[in-house]
């Protein structure tokens, strides 16, 4: 099936040989493949994983939307290759997550957190750490 990945600042993939992508959704992860159930949904901070006959592809993505149809085209927020996931890319993420959190009005409190979580969750995935032991 085709898939895209866009970020704001650039295409990040393009294929059109893709057999399942693994979606962190906002709701729970998902996996779409192949005559998938038309769907939209928005993302939380997680890793995406495209696999196809190449292999798997990871990205680190911090939030935005999928759309499931024929393929699966995913608008993320901010988004980059694991492998280019850096420390200090990662401590710069972590620290806008924690400024929406304390920045949160009363009614956005727990989304804030849950972000903030996530982010950290995420982090841990790839190997990096928040160095931020309590939230």
């Amino acid at each position: 099936m085709q898939f895209e990945l866009v970020s704001p600042e650039r295409r990040l993939a393009s294929m059109d040989d893709a057999d399942a992508v693994r979606i962190p959704g906002a709701d729970g992860d998902m996996t779409a493949m192949a005559d998938h159930a038309p769907t939209i949904t928005t993302l939380r901070p997680g890793i995406l994983t495209v696999e196809a006959p190449g292999g798997a592809q990871k990205f680190a993505v911090t939030g935005g939307f999928a759309e499931i149809g024929s393929g699966v085209t995913v608008l993320a927020e901010r988004a980059l290759p694991v492998d280019d996931v850096t420390q200090e890319t990662f401590d710069d993420w972590v620290d806008q997550a924690r400024t929406a959190r304390d920045e949160a009005g009363d009614d956005a409190v727990d989304a804030a957190v849950k972000l903030l979580a996530d982010m950290v969750a995420m982090g841990g995935e790839i190997g990096l750490n928040s160095n931020q032991p309590n939230l």
